[in-house]
């Protein structure tokens, strides 16, 4: 029986009627997000809290059945603290370090994801979908009553879309019947089977792979610790060629099992059938509930282009992973985080049009690295060939003994987000010993300050970072606010912020992009060279 967490009941924006639906004639908005998961949901609130009018359609209205994404990274919970709804994820969430790796009956070895400190928020979180959802729905209403531009509307369901050079025409149906909207940009956030993807009769590339995995949610009486376990080959009977353990919130735990390729899905999910797997993993003295099932299939595929004129895809509409190293919500929220701000430009007038262009060639670079880990985190779980497994289980079996085989062992080596070397947008660097982890291309690395944390004080805005040198204060380039904000060694207090941003170099200036990654860096300011900058990362020709 399904809990009321995972109830489609459970209703965020029920339907209401919009005054578009008796306007005398079609009503256009600069932007529409078709979907109303936590990706849409998250990009509707980027485009609102920068001001911008933006209406959400849904086909439902509110959360879908089961916990689905539960892995939630460090850098998901940074963007989420932008928005305002940081700090809930990492209250409900559960914070786990350790993981285990397990071959038959055998520890292979264990690993401790706990980042360095001086970090706000941990490595990775454990968090039900839903709640998160539900956190940014909240954080919407929220920005609605301090009068953000933000339309959320269920049971808007998209029925036909018609791409023109400079809008789009929506037909859309609701409970009173059909009517039309336009959007200067429609952006496609309605998941893996995208109804907009075929629509415009787009597709994906990529690899699906021939394996099945059952997902079982419980609540259960056990006492296993809060970590993350994976089994090759467990030892225990009907549980498949692999399996997987992880605690979520309110007690229940997510637990996959691996069952391969021709099985019948439907004869799989009957609860006799899952309950017998559950059975031989956990004991005949465990008590347990099912709260969800469900089974899926490993699949490593993106579109060619997430841009197509006035229609930009994100999220699992443009790209999917499989689950296991926790890439695809997370990778989605990069994706909002790195359009929602160039969009704002674009609309607003400050930077051109095809400054989007780089969100295709960013988001693609970084969806490519994800497949590329996915990838090879399921050949290594799931190898389709006999001198592949032993060649795993040899690597494994050396595992046990030998330190220097654990990093060949992978059962999904998780999400970190990443950095765009050497892209169109990313600039110079002329910081002579500064570190590599905050190079140009790079996201901003966390550092506590007297009195809080780094990143909370670089925000969502351009932003100059002066340590130890000075800069001019209230700069604006083409139009554009940059924010300076000067730190020294006092408001050093761990030393964590120079060995992140100097190094060997004794000062240093940086210039952060809104999505906190690193535009350019230098070791004093130079204004031709901010203006470049500038220039490059907003899409335009060099001044």
């Amino acid at each position: 029986m399904l809990d009321d967490r995972y109830s489609l009941a459970f209703k965020l924006y029920p339907y209401e009627r919009s005054p578009d639906q008796d306007a005398p004639s079609t009503v256009r908005h600069p932007v529409v997000v078709m979907g109303g998961g936590p990706i849409g949901v998250a990009t509707a609130l980027d485009l609102g809290l920068q001001g911008i009018p933006v209406v959400l359609l849904d086909d439902h209205e509110g959360v879908g059945v089961g916990s689905r994404a539960i892995c939630f990274a460090k850098r998901t919970l940074e963007v989420a603290a932008r928005y305002g709804c940081g700090d809930e994820m990492l209250d409900k969430g559960v914070i786990w370090n350790v993981g285990k790796v397990f071959h038959k009956d055998r520890k292979v070895f264990e690993f401790n994801l706990l980042p360095e400190d001086g970090h706000r928020y941990p490595a990775f979180i454990n968090l039900q979908q839903p709640y998160f959802e539900k956190f940014l729905v909240d954080r919407v209403r929220a920005t609605q009553a301090e009068g953000a531009p933000i339309d959320l509307r269920g049971k808007n369901r998209v029925d036909t879309v018609e791409v023109k050079d400079d809008h789009v025409v929506l037909d859309i149906t609701t409970p009173d019947g059909p009517y039309r909207l336009e959007a200067e940009w429609l952006i496609g956030c309605d998941g893996a089977s995208s109804p907009l993807r075929k629509m415009l009769d787009l597709d994906f590339e990529g690899r699906v792979f021939q394996d099945s995995f059952l997902i079982a949610d419980i609540t259960m009486t056990a006492d296993f610790p809060t970590e993350r376990w994976f089994w090759f080959e467990p030892s225990f009977k009907d549980s498949g060629a692999s399996a997987l353990l992880h605690k979520q919130p309110d007690g229940v735990w997510r637990i996959d099992f691996q069952v391969g390729w021709d099985v019948d899905r439907k004869e799989e999910l009957k609860e006799e059938n899952v309950r017998r797997r559950l059975d031989a993993m956990l004991g005949p003295d465990v008590e347990y509930e099912l709260v969800w099932t469900s089974i899926y299939t490993f699949q490593c595929r993106r579109m060619k282009k997430f841009r197509h004129g006035r229609v930009i895809f994100a999220g699992d509409a443009a790209h999917q992973v499989s689950p296991f190293g926790a890439r695809g919500a997370n990778s989605g929220i990069q994706d909002v985080d790195n359009l929602g701000w160039k969009l704002g430009l674009v609309l607003n007038g400050h930077a051109p049009e095809h400054l989007l262009d780089s969100y295709d060639e960013e988001r693609i670079h970084g969806a490519d690295e994800n497949i590329l880990n996915s990838t090879r985190a399921t050949d290594f779980i799931t190898p389709k060939s006999k001198a592949s497994q032993i060649l795993r289980n040899a690597v494994l079996d050396l595992a046990a003994e030998y330190p220097f085989a654990r990093p060949l062992v992978n059962s999904g080596r998780l999400s970190v987000p990443c950095i765009y070397d050497g892209l169109s947008l990313t600039g110079a660097d002329t910081l002579a010993g500064g570190p590599a982890r905050a190079r140009p291309g790079a996201p901003c690395p966390d550092a506590p300050l007297n009195g809080g944390y780094l990143l909370d004080r670089l925000g969502g805005d351009f932003v100059i970072l002066a340590i130890n040198t000075d800069a001019p204060e209230g700069l604006e380039v083409d139009g554009i606010p940059v924010r300076t904000l000067h730190l020294a060694s006092a408001d050093d207090p761990t030393g964590a912020l120079a060995a992140r941003y100097l190094g060997t170099a004794s000062a240093a200036v940086y210039l952060v992009r809104p999505d906190q990654h690193v535009v350019a860096r230098w070791s004093d300011l130079d204004d031709n060279a901010l203006a470049a900058a500038m220039h490059k990362a907003c899409g335009k020709e060099p001044a």
